[in-house]
């Protein structure tokens, strides 16, 4: 342990923390420590236990990688944290590292780089991914570099380092989870069968949710639990800290074939399986230590996990229940934005800053019903803090909004059933021609990717270039992928398909029938504005022809486009039409369900151009 007292680092800086960790890394001879966003089922969002590198640099960002030597300290992450990145790590000793995109491998070709033969790299293997331990172990190899995996130093500087979480398990229930756990788990033994496997370890935490009905709030905005699920042919074991499942839904789950076992059982009953087991791993949802504890008798078939492919694809009744979802939260942003328009008028009588935003929008879908929690952490920016894509304003530190420019707000819902997410831009004051410019290229970006017809099947990273064209033609770009797939009441960033040039047009990534994704192009000027458009689209069957299926988007999501930021001299006929038709869709679903202000808002949104 270091000198530093295991009292104070809870309180330390960044700069303490990483002191204390060099010298734990001098004790073990270590010469460099890795630790990734991570924890032991590859999430995005993570419990506080596992937030090390937030922890160690400061860094809030959801996308990053730490890694410390005796000399050089530094935080790996994209685009999308730079600006954010800079002012959280000034005065930590601790560099930031650019790179290209949240998926890239770039920091391991640095350290391969960097160490020496005869060092000693370690990193934590309970979270590290499986796939990235295997690039990680080859390019050290290369170097003569030995990795270790076994010890986590954090828990040796990290003395008031948070426990599992204690929230309990609840049930998804019909009419919601339309399609019985029985069923979804008939359908995974079938998909076991085909790949010859007996046995299917499943930690991706999404996927336990969906395959068992069940949700929690282990995890902040993603209605997910800590665990483990191991699935037999007849029978499966769900692997969850004691006490988070209360025995009347134990019991249910023990009808249904499912028994529930203490979270730290499960790597004891992966080394307990008997030769001659065939056991089915995902290795991109799986971690290293994860994988290490498998015993050699057992043979392993490698696969995407079939619940992954499952829940991509929404049923029409979940198809029903998002679309109801989606009035009540497009009714909610009426109410919303009509109290925004009448704070912005009187904003210099009663200063409004970036966190109001969050807490009015929060509160307005709160009063719809099924609403759960937020579905991320409200991006609100003012001016130039709309260009930090991944902003979060903080009280006190956030901007007030006085003056004139473009407002972004980023925001979505966790709702009984189903998910939400929304990004729309609003002008506050007098606008310029060059930021009507901007919200036009978006705009029509964003409309002409929503009119795509495609073939069934086609790899959803392809589609990426038909949004950006427009934005490409005006010799602009942005740094982020155009859309990203959306869970039924489950993650709001769910795979395996995504629109976005940083993935491989990969086999599971191919365009299906009920897939929900985003569409959410933009443009960001550094220190002036950022403009990003967003609505969620189904995946709907569109006719076959001599040349196969296709498919087209149906528009989920309803709420105006703000037309005061528009150009119209560069939309052409056909785009506005499109825009006049949602306009009017909109306002025919969301009229019912408000009144008063928040009415006459969207009367006032939704008129024609």
């Amino acid at each position: 342990m270091s000198t530093l007292a295991a009292s104070t680092i809870a309180d330390s800086t960044a700069a303490d923390r990483l002191a204390a960790l060099r010298q734990a890394m001098r004790h073990h001879g270590v010469d460099a420590v890795v630790v990734p966003s991570s924890d032991p089922h590859l999430s995005e969002y993570l419990p506080p236990r596992w937030k090390g590198r937030e922890w160690l640099s400061g860094f809030t960002g959801s996308v990053g990688t730490f890694i410390a030597t005796q000399d050089v300290a530094g935080v790996w992450t994209d685009g999308r944290y730079w600006t954010q990145a800079e002012s959280e790590l000034a005065g930590t000793g601790i560099a930031l590292m650019k790179i290209s995109s949240g998926a890239s491998t770039e920091y391991v070709n640095w350290l391969a780089a960097t160490m020496a033969a005869g060092q000693v790299v370690a990193v934590d293997g309970a979270v590290l991914g499986l796939a990235i331990a295997r690039l990680l172990q080859a390019a050290l190899d290369a170097k003569g570099v030995t990795l270790r995996t076994d010890a986590d130093l954090l828990d040796e500087v990290w003395r008031d380092r948070p426990g599992l979480p204690h929230d309990p398990v609840y049930e998804h229930a019909p009419p919601y989870a339309a399609t019985p756990r029985t069923e979804k788990l008939a359908a995974l033994h079938a998909a076991m069968r085909e790949q010859g496997a007996d046995r299917h370890l499943v930690s991706t935490l999404d996927d336990i949710a969906y395959l068992f009905n069940l949700r929690g709030s282990d995890v902040n905005f993603n209605p997910v639990f800590v665990a483990h699920a191991l699935v037999g042919l007849d029978h499966a074991t769900l692997f969850v800290d004691d006490g988070k499942v209360k025995p009347s839904l134990a019991a249910k789950l023990t009808a249904d074939g499912i028994t529930v076992a203490p979270y730290a059982r499960a790597t004891a009953a992966l080394a307990e399986l008997p030769p001659g087991t065939v056991l089915l791993l995902d290795p991109r949802r799986i971690t290293h230590g994860t994988r290490q504890a498998v015993p050699g008798h057992v043979k392993v078939v490698e696969a995407i996990n079939p619940s992954t492919f499952a829940k991509s694809r929404k049923t029409e009744a979940e198809a029903v229940h998002v679309r109801a979802t989606m009035e009540q939260d497009g009714a909610a942003l009426c109410e919303f934005f009509a109290w925004l328009e009448e704070a912005l008028a009187r904003r210099h009588e009663a200063p409004l800053d970036e966190v109001d935003i969050d807490r009015h929008i929060t509160a307005a879908r709160a009063r719809r019903p099924g609403f759960v929690s937020p579905s991320f952490g409200t991006i609100a920016g003012f001016r130039a803090n709309g260009a930090i894509m991944h902003y979060r304003a903080i009280e006190g530190q956030c901007a007030v909004i006085d003056g004139d420019g473009l407002l972004l707000i980023d925001s979505g819902g966790q709702y009984i059933g189903g998910t939400t997410d929304i990004t729309r831009v609003v002008p506050v004051g007098d606008i310029t021609a060059e930021h009507r410019r901007d919200f036009t290229l978006v705009l029509k970006g964003m409309m002409a990717l929503s009119a795509t017809r495609f073939p069934r099947g086609t790899k959803a990273p392809l589609l990426d270039a038909i949004a950006r064209a427009p934005i490409w033609s005006a010799g602009i770009d942005f740094g982020h992928g155009t859309g990203h797939g959306v869970g039924f009441f489950l993650n709001v960033h769910e795979g395996p398909h995504a629109i976005t040039p940083s993935m491989m047009p990969e086999a599971h990534t191919a365009m299906e029938p009920g897939m929900i994704t985003s569409i959410e192009p933009g443009i960001y000027r550094p220190g002036k504005w950022g403009i990003r458009i967003e609505n969620l689209v189904l995946n709907r069957a569109d006719g076959t022809t001599e040349f196969g299926e296709f498919l087209r988007f149906e528009t989920l999501t309803l709420c105006p486009i703000d037309t005061r930021c528009i150009d119209r001299a560069l939309l052409r006929d056909d785009e506005i039409a499109w825009l006049n038709d949602y306009h009017a869709t909109v306002r025919e679903r969301l009229a019912p369900l408000v009144s008063g202000a928040a009415l006459a808002w969207l009367n006032e949104r939704t008129k024609a151009l």
